[in-house]
């Protein structure tokens, strides 16, 4: 399994052979608080890097889920719809959205790694 890497707008993607799991950062579950409902994508949906690929709202906010790279739905996590929560618990886990197969596996490249995203999201000093 290859490093977890993620996009500006607080996805994460972890890609395992052509197909990657996709899910919101820990920093961006604590932003949201709980969560309370989760609209995920169709299998078969194909979406586009930036498309929408979800919808997360908590008891704080709505938020949008973008997908990190272009690909199309090969799986969702159905537990999501019933337990939510599972977001708050494990965000960067068992609480992904949709693993996608990779059709642009060179936008991996416009990604941060663990230690960047960590810059990015502590801000400028």
């Amino acid at each position: 399994m290859s490093d977890i890497k993620y996009a500006e707008d607080h996805e994460w993607i972890r890609l395992d052979g052509d197909t990657g799991t996709i899910g919101i950062s820990v920093y961006a579950q604590e932003q949201l608080g709980d969560v309370v409902y989760v609209e995920l994508p169709k299998i078969g949906q194909k979406v586009g890097r930036g498309d929408q690929l979800a919808v997360v709202e908590s008891v704080k906010a709505a938020s949008e889920v973008f997908a990190p790279v272009s690909g199309e739905v090969v799986e969702i996590n159905a537990d999501l719809v019933a337990k939510p929560e599972i977001i708050n618990e494990d965000a960067e886990g068992l609480g992904w959205f949709a693993r996608i197969k990779v059709s642009g596996a060179a936008e991996l490249d416009g990604l941060m790694d663990k230690a960047a995203y960590a810059d990015y999201v502590k801000g400028p000093d």
